[in-house]
């Protein structure tokens, strides 16, 4: 089983995931981007059941009719997304954690959305929309 853990730019909330990384995924889809003000987020997926802030209390936002997303009140740091078709499952943005280095992207999703400009020199998978196992 691995831990990981991370926080906020600011320090107020903290958290810590402990089981085996479902998917670790770069994604490229309008709802990311606008929510992070980034080209591209990266993303750890882990269990649920073993996530848990450790320190302060997120702020949430409904980001549609089938996710929300929690990040820091104070400085506005994205933390996780939450399918709601998925309750057993919370995204973490990989550049909250502590140790990104240990959780790298392995593949790219929603590259349909990809800004035209924005273009990653890698050999990772790309799915043009959420990968067939999701």
């Amino acid at each position: 089983m691995q831990t990981f853990e991370g926080g906020c730019l600011c320090g107020a909330i903290r958290y810590r995931a402990s089981g085996e990384p479902v998917n670790q995924s770069y994604c490229h889809c309008t709802l990311c981007r606008r929510a992070s003000g980034a080209p591209v987020v990266s993303w750890l997926t882990m269990p649920a059941d073993g996530f848990a802030f450790t320190q302060g209390q997120p702020a949430r936002h409904d980001s549609s009719d089938f996710a929300y997303r929690e990040f820091c009140p104070r400085c506005g740091t994205q933390l996780t997304y939450r399918a709601l078709a998925k309750p057993h499952e919370v995204d973490i943005t990989s550049a909250s954690l502590d140790e990104p280095e240990r959780a790298p992207p392995r593949d790219h999703i929603w590259t349909r959305s990809r800004i035209r400009w924005f273009e990653v020199a890698d050999d990772l998978p790309r799915h043009e929309q959420a990968r067939r196992s999701d």
